[in-house]
C-alpha cells in the first residue's frame, strides 16, 4: 500500500482507517516478510512495574553550539566539513540547536510522560583539551542544568557517556582510538562525569555502540576519522582487516577501566550502575541449511558478541578466535580479569534483521551487489549479510540503507541475547523508523502512521519476549526530535518531533500523541515510585 500526493481525501482517511485497524497485518506487512501472525494491541500495562520507558538522543546530533562557551572542535565537526562525507554538505554546527534549547525540549520530554531521557555528554565541551586540560566549567554548568531540569520533572537520567564524538586534538595527538593512550583519557573523562554528575545520575553507559565505531569508522570509513581498504572502501588511510579489530579493543579496555574506577569509588555510595551499548542487529539464514544457520552464529559473534562477550566471560567470541587468528589483539591474564563481569546491564540498539549467508563452503562474491562487502574475509565472519533474497526485501523498507521492518527480531535479538549471556538484565536502548523518501509526504502532515504501527509491533514483539523470561527493564525510542544522522545528514527522519530546518521549531508528529497516550496507559497498581535502587536490587549493585 502506498500513499502518494494524488491520494483524495476520502482514500486517505480510509487508509488511515485500514491501518489504525490492524496496523501489524496492514502497515507492516508490505515488502517481503511481514508478522507471520497477529499480536494484540500492545499496552502500557503489558509491562512491569518499573520498567523505564523513554526517548534518546547524543550530543553531536542536537547540541550545535560547535565553539560556544569553551567548547573544542571534536572528531566529527572537523569531519562533517570535509566534502563528501556528509550528504548534502550537512554539519552539526547548529544540528536543532539543543544547547540553546535545552528547557524547551526536556518541557516537551516531560510532555510525552517519560521515565528516562538517554542522552549523551559532549567530550569536547567537558574537556576541551583532553586530561591534559582543563575541565571546561560552562560545560558542567550545562549538563547539570540538564539532569536538575529532568529529576525535577520526575524524569531519571540516564547518560551515555560516549557517544561517537571524542576532541579533535586526540586524534591530531595520537590517533584516537587507534592508540591504547586513549583509554586512559576516556577514564578520565568517564571519572569527571561520575564526580561531577554521579550523585543525580543512576544510570551510565560508557560508550555507544563501539561494535558501531570498529565498522563505520575503521572498516568502511564512513565516520571519522574515515578508515578503509579494499574491498570496503577505497579511503587514503587505513587498513579494514585490522584495524577495527584495535578500535574495538581499545574501548573495551577504556569501558572495563571507566567500569571499575565507579565499582570501587563511586557506586557504593551513588548507588547506579554501568553498562554499554551495542548496535544489535539480528540475522536469519539465507536458506534453510546447516551452512547458513553456521552464518547466523559467526554473525551474531562478529556483530553483538564481539562486545559483550570480553565484557562477560572475559574473552573474545570463540567464533572470532577460530577465524582471527594472529590479527585479533589478546587480552592479557589481568586485562581478563580486569573486563569479565565488567557491566550491570547490556544495552540493545535495535534496529535491523538481515540474513546471513555462508561465504566458507559456498560462493559470496564481491559483485554481488545484495551483499555487504568483505563477507569473504574474516573481519565479516565469512558471512554475506543481506537485507533481500530473490529480490524480495526481508520486511518493509525504511528511510535507513539495509534496514527493513521485520518485528519479529526484536524478539529474536532479546532471546538470542538472553540465552547467551545467562538473562543478564538488558535495556532495549535504541529502537527507532524513518519513513522512505517517497513517504515524506505523509510525514509533512504528521500523520507517521507507519512509525507508529512500527514501534506498537516491535513492543508487542518485546512484551512477549519478557514474558518468556527475558529480563529487559526499558526502551528508548530513537528519537525525540528529526536530528543531524551521521554521514546521512538531515534526510532520514527518526524523531518523534520534525524540525522546520529553517526556523528549528519542533513539531509533534501523530507518534508523539500515541507514545504519550501509551505511557498514560498505566493502571492504578503500577502507580508506584521508580527509584533506581529499588529496580535494580535484584542486580546486587545499588544495595552494596
Amino acid at each position: 500500500m502506498k500513499v502518494t500526493t494524488m491520494l483524495s481525501s476520502y482514500s486517505f482517511l480510509l487508509f488511515i482507517l485500514l491501518i489504525s485497524a490492524n496496523p501489524y497485518a496492514r502497515a507492516l506487512q508490505e515488502g517481503g516478510n511481514g508478522i507471520e501472525e497477529e499480536l494484540e494491541d500492545v499496552k502500557r500495562s503489558d509491562f512491569p512495574t518499573g520498567f523505564l520507558f523513554g526517548v534518546a538522543t547524543s550530543s553531536y546530533q542536537i547540541e550545535g553550539a560547535i565553539l560556544e562557551d569553551g567548547k573544542s572542535l571534536s572528531n566529527w565537526d572537523v569531519f562533517v566539513h570535509k566534502n563528501g562525507n556528509v550528504n548534502n554538505g550537512d554539519t552539526g554546527d547548529i544540528a536543532t540547536d539543543h544547547y540553546h534549547r535545552y528547557l524547551e525540549d526536556i518541557e516537551t520530554i516531560h510532555s510525552l510522560g517519560v521515565d528516562a531521557y538517554r542522552f549523551s555528554i559532549s567530550w569536547s565541551r567537558i574537556l576541551p583539551n583532553g586530561k591534559l586540560g582543563g575541565v571546561n566549567a560552562a560545560g558542567i554548568m550545562f549538563y547539570n542544568s540538564i539532569i536538575d531540569n529532568l529529576l525535577l520533572r520526575g524524569i531519571q537520567p540516564f547518560v551515555t557517556i560516549h557517544h561517537w564524538d571524542i576532541p579533535q586534538v586526540l586524534s591530531d595527538e595520537y590517533g584516537g582510538w587507534l592508540n591504547p593512550l586513549i583509554q586512559d583519557d576516556f577514564v578520565h573523562f568517564a571519572e569527571t562525569c561520575f564526580k561531577n554528575f554521579g550523585d543525580r545520575v543512576r544510570y551510565w553507559v560508557t560508550i555507544n555502540e563501539p561494535n558501531s565505531v570498529a565498522d563505520l569508522a575503521y572498516e568502511r570509513g564512513k565516520h571519522p576519522p574515515g578508515h578503509c581498504s579494499p574491498p570496503f572502501g577505497n579511503c587514503s588511510a587505513g587498513n579494514s582487516d585490522t584495524e577495527p579489530l584495535i578500535a574495538m579493543h581499545n574501548m573495551l579496555l577504556a569501558h572495563a577501566k571507566a567500569s571499575k574506577l565507579y565499582r570501587e569509588q563511586f557506586q557504593p555510595k551513588q548507588g547506579g550502575v554501568i553498562g554499554i551499548v551495542v548496535q544489535a542487529i539480528m540475522y536469519e539464514p539465507f536458506a534453510d541449511d546447516e551452512h547458513d544457520k553456521e552464518a547466523v552464529k559467526r554473525a551474531l559473534a562478529n556483530n553483538v558478541a564481539w562486545a559483550f562477550d570480553p565484557l562477560v566471560f572475559g574473552d573474545y567470541p570463540p567464533e572470532m578466535c577460530r577465524y582471527h587468528r594472529n590479527e585479533l589483539p589478546k587480552f592479557t591474564p589481568e586485562e581478563r580479569l580486569l573486563i569479565r563481569d565488567s557491566i550491570d546491564f547490556l544495552g540493545l540498539n535495535h534496529y535491523a534483521t538481515l540474513y546471513a549467508k555462508d561465504c566458507i563452503h559456498s560462493s559470496c562474491a564481491r559483485s554481488d551487489s545484495a551483499c555487504a562487502p568483505g563477507g569473504d574475509r574474516a573481519i565479516g565472519g565469512f558471512v554475506c549479510t543481506t537485507a533481500e533474497r530473490g529480490g524480495v526485501l526481508i520486511g518493509e523498507p525504511t528511510g535507513l540503507p539495509t534496514f527493513s521492518v521485520v518485528p519479529r527480531g526484536m524478539e529474536e535479538i532479546v532471546d538470542s541475547v538472553k540465552n547467551r549471556y545467562h538473562n543478564k538484565p538488558m535495556f532495549i536502548t535504541e529502537n527507532g523508523y524513518s519513513s522512505p523518501p517517497q513517504q515524506e509526504q505523509v510525514d509533512d502532515f504528521q500523520l507517521d502512521v507507519k512509525r507508529i504501527a512500527f514501534h506498537k509491533a516491535y513492543l508487542a514483539f518485546l512484551a512477549r519476549a519478557m514474558r518468556n523470561g527475558a529480563d529487559v527493564r526499558g526502551y528508548f525510542v530513537w528519537t525525540l526530535m528529526d536530528n543531524f544522522e551521521w554521514s546521512l545528514g538531515y534526510d532520514v527522519k527518526l524523531g518523534l518531533y520534525s524540525v522546520d530546518r529553517a526556523t528549528l521549531n519542533r513539531i509533534p508528529r501523530s507518534s508523539a500523541k500515541w507514545y504519550r497516550n501509551f505511557l498514560g496507559n498505566i493502571s492504578s497498581n503500577s502507580m508506584q515510585p521508580r527509584t533506581a535502587v529499588a529496580f535494580w536490587s535484584k542486580v546486587g549493585r545499588a544495595e552494596e
